[in-house]
């Protein structure tokens, strides 16, 4: 089952400032989570975004569309 956050595009890098890997999302490009690992930090920025997304939608907020819509 592919989710509507599946379709938003995620970018993993390393840190040299923080010396961790950094998750970011382009539509949200106010969200980052840091990990020890690339796929730790795709987890938790995926989770972050959801949680966000979530937070959004309770808020009666407009929720970015995935840019490879």
């Amino acid at each position: 089952m592919v989710r509507e956050t599946d379709k938003y595009t995620y970018r993993v890098t390393w840190s040299e400032e923080d010396e961790e890997f950094v998750g970011l999302c382009a539509e949200f490009p106010s969200l980052s989570w840091l990990a020890e690992s690339p796929e730790e930090a795709l987890n938790g920025i995926r989770k972050v975004v959801r949680s966000c997304i979530k937070d959004m939608g309770s808020n009666g907020e407009d929720i970015p569309s995935a840019i490879a819509s």
